[in-house]
């Protein structure tokens, strides 16, 4: 089976992508290319078996939620049948929209398998899980700490479109891996960078969960990133 669509585009397939990668420290086409080639051991097929459902629900999502702007767009005439397509697109959105979400939950289960049984690693004396390296990595692409006006709740919202969980941040920031911007207003937001301590410890060692697995190609070495995750 191949990784991806014939011509898809080198984007993330999914919210959990970059998470997924950093906690088995390969990129998703390489995960995938693995597990056909029965290089993977159970926890990581199941993590790939779901992703691989997830990936194929959300594409239905996008595809109904297409279908229904292309019926709203005022290609078709108003009529009695649009009004009977719109509500058959609604329908079937909101059934995809169920399928997707508790495939989502189904991948999130397999992947925190995967995270609970990696090692900790000790960075530049600091103690990085593989979560809190899914959260630095998401950093790296780009942040901002917002205070929201009426509740006066902290957030770190990603370039991705990820939040990071405030005790999260808070850990990363505490162990100096992140810094943020404090001339900016936070109710505004303030720019969130990594430090160079940030930068080592995504670019040097990893946490022993994203090292090449023992059967695959180079094992001992850390693969390649793809494409996308350098963007």
């Amino acid at each position: 089976m191949s990784s991806r669509p014939p011509g898809a585009p080198l984007k993330a397939l999914t919210d959990l992508d970059h998470r997924i990668e950093a906690a088995v420290g390969r990129s998703i086409d390489t995960l995938w290319k693995q597990c056909d080639r029965g290089l993977l051991d159970e926890p990581h097929t199941r993590l790939v078996e779901a992703h691989r459902a997830l990936v194929q629900a959300v594409t239905g999502v996008t595809f109904y939620r297409t279908l229904l702007g292309r019926l709203a767009g005022g290609e078709f005439p108003v009529d009695q049948a649009l009004f009977e397509r719109i509500d058959r697109a609604v329908h079937q959105l909101e059934e995809a929209a169920g399928a997707r979400d508790e495939r989502q939950r189904a991948t999130v289960s397999a992947l925190e398998s995967v995270e609970a049984d990696a090692p900790r690693a000790d960075v530049a004396g600091v103690e990085l899980s593989a979560r809190d390296f899914a959260a630095l990595l998401a950093i790296a692409r780009g942040a901002h700490l917002r205070e929201h006006l009426l509740t006066g709740q902290l957030s770190v919202v990603t370039a991705s479109g990820t939040r990071v969980p405030p005790s999260v941040f808070d850990r990363l920031e505490r162990s100096g891996l992140v810094e943020r911007d404090t001339s900016h207003p936070v109710v505004a937001g303030q720019p969130v960078t990594l430090t160079d301590a940030g930068r080592t410890t995504l670019t040097g060692r990893r946490p022993a969960g994203v090292a090449a697995t023992a059967s695959s190609p180079g094992a001992g070495a850390w693969p390649p990133a793809s494409p996308r995750a350098r963007k």
